[in-house]
């Protein structure tokens, strides 16, 4: 018998405790897929911080090291620093990369620290109960702006991905999408471009995953789909933004 789809060995058995539709899931997979495909599972050192990626240690059967809320690219950079020949990443969402982690991230960056970043937007606070989040788009509601966010009293949404391209000291910087099949595959060529990078030397690596999150957008699984795809991808624009080959 021919097997033709398994679990990644970089993913541990466990059932994970994301809701139904949400799509970390998936994008756990593919970072999985890849470091199972570079052959680099015993060297990988992964750093998750706090949000719906707080349990990924139990999800990555790697070595991983949890961080405080924001600060995973400080350890991140301190874990690369020590360990050269590791392949270290970071896997952190919106709430916790575009709004505590804001210095760590830009810094990081700036620095060209040879890591590569996972960055999950889905435009709210996950984790914590829907409140506003730096990326959440005018007029989304959420428990901190139920009239839906007003750019008068509480800005406009933070581009990351568009931030760090500007950055010396950035080498791939990536935005992509998992709303379908397709953009899913396009998804896990950036960010196998994004380790690649880190393996190659060549400084900061981050692809921003747009993402959903039914529950706190009060959406069905097939409705937060197609909401993301017409209302977060005119916004967040997917692409590369940066490569320096």
């Amino acid at each position: 018998m021919i097997t033709v789809f398994e679990r990644p060995q970089s993913l541990t058995d466990a059932h994970t405790h994301y809701c139904p539709g949400c799509t970390h899931g998936l994008i756990h997979r593919l970072v999985a897929e890849v470091i199972d495909e570079l052959g680099v599972r015993e060297d990988t050192i992964g750093v998750a911080s706090v949000g719906c990626s707080v349990l990924a240690y139990e999800y990555f059967n790697l070595d991983m090291q949890e961080a405080s809320h924001g600060r995973a690219p400080a350890v991140a950079t301190g874990i690369k620093r020590v360990h050269q020949d590791k392949v270290v990443f970071t896997y952190q969402g919106d709430g916790d990369l575009a709004a505590i982690g804001t210095a760590e991230i830009i810094h990081a960056a700036a620095r060209g620290e040879k890591i590569t970043t996972i960055f999950v937007n889905n435009a709210i606070y996950g984790m914590t109960g829907g409140q506003m989040a730096p990326t959440t788009l005018i007029g989304q509601e959420a428990t901190t702006s139920p009239s839906g966010r007003n750019s008068t009293s509480q800005g406009h949404p933070v581009k990351m991905t568009e931030i760090l391209a500007t950055m010396d000291g950035t080498a791939y910087v990536a935005r992509v999408s998992v709303h379908n099949p397709r953009e899913v595959a396009k998804a896990k060529k950036a960010i196998r471009t994004a380790f690649d990078m880190q393996l190659a030397g060549k400084g900061f690596s981050l692809v921003e995953v747009l993402s959903t999150c039914p529950t706190n957008w009060g959406l069905t699984p097939l409705e937060a789909l197609k909401w993301l795809e017409d209302n977060m991808i005119p916004y967040y624009q997917l692409g590369i933004k940066k490569i320096n080959a």
